[in-house]
């Protein structure tokens, strides 16, 4: 009887190790890992090179949130976002909000090198059906590029940032 149970534990042991290693971790997993490359301390300049400001974004809550806290180069303009991975629609989601009221939510997904997350249709100026659309690039470099732009269908309207991140000593 008991080389039995000695060999009925050895097999189930692992299979309990991991089931409490997803447990401690439930955000590990590599979809919840596609945006790390935006973590960090970053100082902010525009595609002509001009200061725009200074971002940190960490991991908070156990790795479950990229937590986002962004200083622009205009005096006393700041946000702060929540970007997570939502497991039952299995797409990114962020919150922003800014210290003037905005709010900006958007989802999406990583697409190669780039993550992009998109708002809700609005209605534009002239009557149009228009999307918010953010695209972070991590280049080769290591840096980032964030675009937002307004779309209308499949072609942008309006480039509201064009920003590239420098990574920063912390």
């Amino acid at each position: 009887m008991k080389p039995v149970l000695l060999v009925f534990l050895l097999m189930f042991f692992p299979l309990v190790l991991l089931a409490q290693a997803k447990e401690s971790c439930p955000c590990c997993s590599d979809n919840h890992q596609a945006f790390d490359f935006w973590i960090g301390n970053w100082e902010v300049k525009q595609a002509d090179g001009t200061p725009a400001g200074v971002n940190r974004i960490i991991k908070a809550q156990g790795g479950c949130v990229l937590q986002e806290h962004w200083e622009s180069a205009r005096q006393g303009f700041t946000g702060t976002s929540f970007t997570y991975y939502n497991q039952r629609s299995t797409q990114w989601e962020q919150l922003w909000v800014d210290n003037g009221g905005n709010i900006l939510k958007l989802k999406g997904e990583r697409q190669g090198d780039q993550m992009i997350l998109s708002s809700e249709p609005f209605t534009g100026p002239e009557g149009h059906e228009r999307v918010n659309r953010i695209t972070w690039t991590l280049l080769e470099d290591g840096t980032v590029r964030q675009l937002w732009e307004v779309m209308q269908g499949a072609t942008a309207v309006q480039v509201l940032f064009d920003g590239y991140y420098q990574r920063v000593a912390e």
